[in-house]
């Protein structure tokens, strides 16, 4: 009898443990299913708000290229506006009244007469024709026929008027109006228009500071590793210096841009808002992450590696730059990745140094004016203008695509290179 009702406790008990270990899959398989299901929604809210970015609105007008403006003393000077608003005028003729005349000249892109501009200094016999060229189209009409702008509110809720909105429909009617891929978001530099707006010098800038800071932090992490783990003596100093290390790496970004703001423009007077000053602040940065990545790879070599080649004669210098380092190095260059991401996606530190500045122009060199593309990405979201939202999902989009790539690129060498013990 003792016995049987051992039995029913014990069993009691198992099927106690069984319920709270079924319990607890569960619990970990909703968080996980929950953590997804927020994951799918941000992808997809950033897709949809940024896709239609990637094409643009083109309008087509008979330009005539008239002598009498263009053949001035400096080409790249001439009124090319003047050739654009003479075409509209012509193509809608019934518009008398002056603020109609500004809002029918509102349908182009201001930036449309440096594209005339361009195709006259290319080929100067473009002069004295008449040419069917196609213009970009102002950021409202983009908008309009992306069906942002919805025709059935009361006029005065809306950013275009009837009468805009019946000169982009006898445009459509003529084959005038059409959507096209807008290579400019990925080859111009930013723009106050939004229909010409584009990531090129923020890329660009974001390039330049990535080479800086590899060049820099991942030299002087790999050998700050491997001095601390292979040659410094374990005493007072070195807990130290690991302890700092440690504890830089837990460090707010938005306090290396104050450093960097401190010592590299007010102490070293370096140029404000360039990549120079970008690249050492992100260096600063990563070099903690690589150093501390660097150590955990270095220990992950066993010992009998070491030891064999003290056995067979070499020095300790050899052992480790011929045996230990080259297995290491897998791991290493996965930290060394892994930190570049980080520094790829940071703004706040940029932010400080003076990177947050408008620049229209796409750097040439790492002391040139720049910005990055974090902080491109904060711009454009401050901007009040509804075709910036659609960029700046566009934007992240392909801020997201390199860090994948980046982090893809970790996750392939560790899993190609990577020996276990």
């Amino acid at each position: 009898m003792s016995t049987e009702k051992t039995m029913h406790i014990v069993q009691r008990g198992l099927g106690k443990r069984y319920r709270q270990e079924k319990i607890f899959k569960l619990m970990g398989l909703s968080a996980i299913l929950f953590s997804l299901a927020f994951l799918v929604f941000l992808f997809s809210s950033i897709f949809l708000n940024g896709y239609k970015a990637f094409y643009q609105t083109a309008v087509s007008i008979d330009i005539f290229f008239d002598p009498a403006v263009l053949e001035v003393k400096d080409p790249a000077s001439a009124n090319y506006n003047g050739l654009i608003k003479e075409s509209l005028r012509n193509a809608f003729p019934e518009v008398k009244k002056r603020k109609q005349k500004k809002n029918l000249y509102g349908l182009v892109s201001t930036s449309a007469s440096f594209h005339l501009r361009d195709m006259v200094l290319a080929d100067p016999g473009l002069v004295g024709q008449t040419k069917t060229i196609w213009l970009l189209a102002d950021d409202d009409v983009d908008m309009l026929m992306k069906s942002y702008i919805d025709r059935d509110l009361p006029q005065a809720d809306r950013r275009m008027n009837d009468l805009e909105i019946s000169w982009v429909d006898k445009l459509i009617a003529e084959g005038r109006v059409t959507s096209r891929f807008n290579i400019g978001f990925f080859t111009n530099g930013d723009s106050r228009e939004p229909e010409s707006a584009g990531i090129m010098g923020a890329a660009m800038g974001s390039m330049y500071m990535l080479a800086i800071t590899l060049a820099l932090a991942f030299p002087i992490g790999i050998g700050a590793a491997i001095y601390l783990e292979e040659f410094a003596v374990k005493n007072r100093l070195t807990d130290i210096i690991e302890v700092n290390i440690n504890n830089l790496a837990a460090v707010p970004s938005i306090v290396f841009g104050l450093l960097g703001l401190a010592v590299f423009l007010n102490f070293f007077e370096l140029p404000r808002s360039a990549p120079l000053v970008g690249g050492l602040v992100l260096f600063l940065m990563t070099l903690p992450t690589i150093i501390i990545t660097g150590r955990v790879a270095l220990q992950s070599v066993p010992p009998s590696i070491r030891e064999a080649a003290l056995g067979i004669g070499a020095s300790k210098m050899q052992a480790v730059f011929h045996h230990v380092l080259p297995l290491a190095m897998p791991g290493m260059l996965t930290g060394t990745i892994i930190g570049m991401a980080r520094a790829l996606g940071e703004s706040a530190p940029l932010l400080m140094i003076g990177m947050v500045a408008f620049i229209v122009d796409i750097p040439t060199g790492i002391t040139d004016p720049a910005t990055a593309l974090p902080v491109q990405i904060y711009l454009w979201a401050d901007s009040p203008e509804r075709a910036f939202v659609e960029r700046t999902s566009a934007a992240i989009m392909v801020l997201l695509t390199f860090l994948i790539l980046m982090n893809g690129t970790a996750v392939y060498l560790r899993s190609k290179f990577e020996r276990r013990w």
